[in-house]
């Protein structure tokens, strides 16, 4: 028996050694407290963008729980937040009004299956083209349109009808809580304490404690302060039935899918829910140093999180860039803080809505009043400055549009204006000559593209040099130089010659834009080079490119 026994606990021990080891990953603590404070800053998100879209606030917190423990375990961005977001109310409200709840749903779901198909056909990596200075724009709009409205939102004043009416009406709401007009001061004095504890958390806070987000604290001690006071504030308020204004799909509803407006509505939800998410994606990835975010797979994640809030009765999701931030800002390192984060609303809001109706929305508002600062990359902008200032023309054109009119519209507008500039680049050669009469030499100074397009211009300017001179090309300053305006010296060249001229390139320059192509043999000799390139007759070998440099297609046989 001892024999049998012995043989048993040897072969458990052998199962469980076989056993795959369960590892908790080691930013596990991190990631909890960063998903409590997205979970914080989610949840009154959620329930207003669902009210003010004509929606039961369920349909908001359904939409956050699905962006959380769907799209956060299946999408391609791991920073990324998920769940209803301002870029879509306004749509959302004109289909409710326009065609009910019932069918809200259907249009959700079809706007869903969309987004699923682009991402399997790859169509995600698209927006990875879009330029830098569109994504800060984006992110400076963004970060003004959100300050205007949670600045009202911390001193319980209430919100305009517009991002320009919210930001010219600060200040006579900061005059309205100084004077204590209508009882704001009391939030004021709430969102300030949030304020000193999240800039000032981190130098006095306990090295025991320093793993705490500054924001969770403060939105803890907020909360504790208004709980045990009993402090006359706005706080979270949740409706008193959450399940029971839930609202499954109206399979009935599908067969209107084929009708134009409907096509219409279900095509525009797509493309704005994919362009917000992917955009705030590509600008989440400026804010942390993790892991690219995968497009497609991003855009698929949504697609399916879309479907479920069709069929459960949501409002729509896309990425999120403020509850991103929030999340970066609170020190996630995983996805898990994002899946955490729908946990939370769904344990919360079913469990314990008692305990969320203390928090006051003041605090949560200056979380964000302080987060939204570090939306706007000031180092990014003067890089950007000092490489090209067309690109800050852009920058303030697409954030300017963002705050005035909306998301689609400041977007589409940066990149009409990135491929203005494109256009105009490739088809503008600015030429400038300089006459050096001590040298009797003059200089030809080039800027721009020089090509097949411009070399009409190239060759207007040609013609007025006087022959027998000794002229300068300058091409430093060309970005392209095309066979036809190579071509174009080189004619040229030949002519001045015969009238006793000479024509000297900065050949560094014309190399550097060339390749080692344009060099047919080992000479740094600029005529050389514009021969070799204009030669176009049969004795000239082909080359081809290898690793050691440029060789003939064919060698002679020795």
């Amino acid at each position: 028996m001892l024999e049998a026994e012995h043989d048993r606990r040897t072969n458990c021990e052998e199962f469980f050694v076989m056993l795959p080891k369960l590892r908790v990953p080691p930013t596990w603590k991190a990631d909890v407290l960063a998903s409590l404070v997205v979970f914080l800053v989610a949840l009154p998100l959620c329930m207003g963008i669902a009210i003010a879209s004509g929606t039961p606030p369920i349909a908001g917190i359904l939409s956050g729980i699905i962006g959380g423990l769907v799209v956060g375990t299946l999408g391609g961005s791991p920073m990324q937040v998920s769940g209803p977001a301002n870029g879509l109310i306004v749509l959302v409200l004109i289909i409710t009004q326009q065609y009910g709840l019932a069918l809200l749903g259907t249009i959700v779901l079809a706007a869903g299956l969309l987004q699923l198909t682009a991402g399997l056909l790859r169509i995600g990596q698209v927006f990875r083209a879009i330029p830098p200075a569109i994504i800060h724009g984006l992110m400076t709009g963004f970060a003004v349109i959100i300050f205007a409205s949670q600045f009202h939102v911390m001193l319980d004043d209430p919100t305009r009808g517009s991002a320009l009416a919210n930001l010219m009406a600060i200040p006579q709401a900061i005059w309205d809580a100084v004077v204590d007009r209508d009882g704001s001061h009391r939030a004021a004095a709430i969102g300030v304490l949030t304020i000193l504890i999240l800039v000032f958390w981190k130098p006095i806070a306990p090295r025991r404690l320093a793993f705490v987000p500054a924001s969770l604290v403060a939105v803890g001690v907020a909360t504790g302060i208004v709980a045990f006071t009993d402090l006359q504030v706005d706080r979270v308020s949740l409706p008193a039935n959450l399940l029971g204004a839930i609202r499954l799909l109206n399979v009935s509803t599908l067969p209107r899918l084929f009708e134009w407006p409907i096509i219409e509505m279900v095509l525009t939800m797509a493309f704005l829910a994919s362009t917000e998410t992917l955009l705030s994606a590509t600008a989440v990835d400026r804010l942390h140093q993790g892991p690219r975010t995968n497009y497609d797979r991003e855009l698929a994640a949504q697609g399916i999180g879309n479907m479920l809030c069709g069929l459960l009765g949501a409002i729509p999701l896309t990425g999120v860039i403020i509850r991103s931030a929030a999340n970066v800002a609170a020190g996630a390192q995983t996805r898990l803080s994002s899946i955490l984060h729908g946990f939370w609303l769904l344990v919360f809001v079913a469990a314990l809505p008692g305990l969320l109706e203390l928090v006051p929305t003041a605090s949560l508002a200056a979380v964000l009043v302080v987060a939204v600062f570090k939306l706007v990359d000031i180092k990014a902008l003067r890089e950007i400055w000092q490489h090209d200032r067309w690109e800050i023309g852009i920058y303030f054109a697409t954030a300017g549009t963002i705050f005035f009119w909306g998301v689609l519209q400041g977007v589409l507008l940066g990149i009409g204006l990135a491929l203005a500039k494109l256009l105009y680049k490739v088809g503008h050669l600015a030429i400038r000559v300089e006459q050096d009469e001590h040298n009797q030499r003059i200089h030809l100074h080039l800027e721009g593209t020089a090509t097949f397009l411009n070399s009409p211009k190239l060759a207007t300017a040609l013609e007025v040099i006087p022959p027998g001179v000794e002229l300068h090309v300058h091409l430093d300053k060309l970005t392209l130089i095309d066979h036809a305006c190579l071509d174009l010296l080189v004619a040229w060249k030949r002519r001045h010659e015969g009238l006793g001229g000479s024509l000297v390139l900065d050949w560094e320059s014309l190399r550097a834009k060339l390749g080692q192509r344009a060099v047919a043999e080992e000479t740094p000799d600029p005529e050389v080079i514009l021969a070799t390139i204009g030669n176009s007759s049969r004795t000239t070998p082909q080359r081809r490119f290898f690793r050691e440099g440029w060789r003939p297609l064919r060698q002679k046989a020795s």
